[in-house]
């Protein structure tokens, strides 16, 4: 993938009705990728002491803001921790929504990037 860096903030590069706020937050279900959206990826170094934060910042800038769909395709799997997030980190939102784009598979996206330590399972596999 071609990546491009630069000082500028998205919100002067493109349309805000462009861009899509990524966040585990939002209460709408990324359903498909579009090739002329742009998609921000909200980052943070600890998710538990910032719950909120990337949903409230999208919608400060006014921007649509989409989650990825892993209550739809997945279930929480049972683990000595009783630990369950939907909070990724970066690189593997990236290899979901990559993967998504290049498979059309929600399941094989999650797959590739939701990683077992998440508490997740897909649903084909939770049975078993």
């Amino acid at each position: 993938f071609k990546m491009d860096t630069t000082p500028e903030s998205y919100l002067d590069l493109f349309p805000l009705d462009a861009i899509v706020y990524l966040t585990p937050d939002s209460e709408n279900v990324l359903e498909d990728v579009d090739p002329d959206k742009v998609y921000v990826l909200g980052g943070l170094v600890d998710e538990s002491i910032h719950k909120q934060l990337t949903l409230r910042r999208a919608r400060e800038q006014a921007l649509q803001t989409a989650r990825l769909p892993i209550r739809e395709y997945m279930v929480k799997a049972p683990n000595a921790r009783n630990y369950h997030s939907e909070t990724l980190a970066i690189n593997q939102v990236f290899d979901v929504l990559s993967t998504y784009y290049e498979t059309r598979s929600w399941p094989a996206a999650l797959r590739a990037g939701v990683s077992s330590g998440k508490g997740y399972v897909l649903l084909d596999t939770a049975e078993q």
